[in-house]
């Protein structure tokens, strides 16, 4: 029996057609509403062979079935719409701002409630799972780069009964696989790096669970919030050098980590240990917001895990939470030349440094 392909070949064979002659070596744009009856198809909002080819390659990346979302928003409504009215979910009080944005309404409107938890106090995250029907986080989380026992968080949960949601976007299948390690439910904004270019927006989540699956795929087919086949063909075209990208950023940030940690202006220098994104604090608001205005390479944007490198001020965000520094600066490290990152960084850093306040 062959052994199971490695990460990096899967991303870049799975979800293909099949080796035949004339069939075309990539999955085509296949741009349908309606399909002629008699198949499993019917209509654009249950289904695309476009989507079918994404779905397939990251589903056997993260180890599970997968469904595709028109972003990764799309994809958080989807999972908390399992929750039943009243219900509790645990969440890190440092998560994606847009996931607590969406937690605060549903509190707010009566729909659930809410227990904010430090994630890297395992015993606490525990205990706030009492009760719990789902318990959702990342690893690291975003911005504040903090680590999760992983598998003893997702251990706790079930025996407290609840599920469990592992949002996978920072480190990615080639880093993390949340399902080996017990998750029930996994999610990506698969605008970052899946897709990896700054020009998707996509959402996924991949599941082991064949109920839930059938679950969410059902939802997925009313509500209409599937991905357009052009953003699932480019989202795919993006898996296909997933490893090369995060190789190179990886390496890129773990260098620029080094480096920030001996100059003299940041507080915190905040690297995980693994992946492309780093955090630091600077003295203040201002000197972020002077940083992010005094680079020629690195970009002022929101979005992450793009081939660019890319940096801001995340408190600029007022629905942030209070207890991100204000002067944190959010860094997606990109695959140029480090060199030429540091190059522009470190000026900018040096001129903060020179001037003071």
């Amino acid at each position: 029996m062959p052994e199971p392909l490695r990460p990096a070949t899967t991303a870049v064979h799975a979800g293909r057609p099949a080796h035949e002659p004339d069939q075309p070596l990539n999955a085509p744009i296949t741009m349908a509403s309606t399909y002629v009856a008699g198949g499993d198809l019917e209509y654009g909002r249950y289904g695309n062979p476009t989507w079918t080819a994404f779905e397939t390659a990251l589903g056997e990346l993260e180890g599970g079935r997968c469904l595709a979302y028109a972003s990764g928003m799309a994809a958080v409504t989807s999972l908390l719409d399992l929750v039943a009215l009243g219900d509790k979910v645990v969440i890190p009080r440092h998560s994606y701002n847009g996931t607590l944005v969406q937690l605060g309404d549903l509190e707010l409107r009566g729909r659930l409630t809410t227990t904010l938890v430090d994630i890297t106090d395992t015993a606490a995250v525990l205990e706030a799972c009492d009760d719990a029907a789902l318990v959702w986080f990342e690893s690291p989380t975003n911005p504040a780069l903090e680590v999760a026992d992983v598998p003893a968080i997702i251990a706790g949960a079930h025996e407290a009964g609840a599920r469990v949601v592992v949002d996978n976007t920072f480190l990615t299948p080639l880093l993390q696989r949340p399902l080996e390690l017990g998750a029930d439910l996994v999610l990506h904004s698969a605008t970052k790096y899946l897709s990896g270019h700054s020009d998707v927006q996509m959402g996924a989540v991949v599941t082991r669970d064949e109920e839930v699956y059938a679950v969410l795929k059902g939802r997925r087919d009313v509500q209409g919030n599937g991905p357009g086949p052009f953003e699932a063909w480019l989202a795919l075209r993006g898996l296909r050098t997933l490893h090369l990208r995060v190789e190179r950023a990886q390496a890129n940030a773990a260098e620029l980590a080094r480096r920030l940690a001996d100059h003299p202006l940041p507080s915190e220098v905040r690297y995980p240990g693994l992946g492309g994104m780093i955090s630091i604090v600077l003295p203040s608001a201002d000197h972020a917001d002077l940083l992010v205005r005094s680079t020629a390479l690195w970009v002022n944007a929101t979005s992450l895990g793009g081939v660019e490198s890319t940096f801001e001020r995340r408190r600029r965000w007022k629905s942030e939470p209070t207890s991100i520094p204000e002067g944190l600066v959010r860094m997606s490290v990109g695959i140029e030349d480090v060199e030429d990152l540091w190059a522009d960084l470190s000026q900018a850093l040096d001129g903060l440094a020179l001037h003071g306040d």
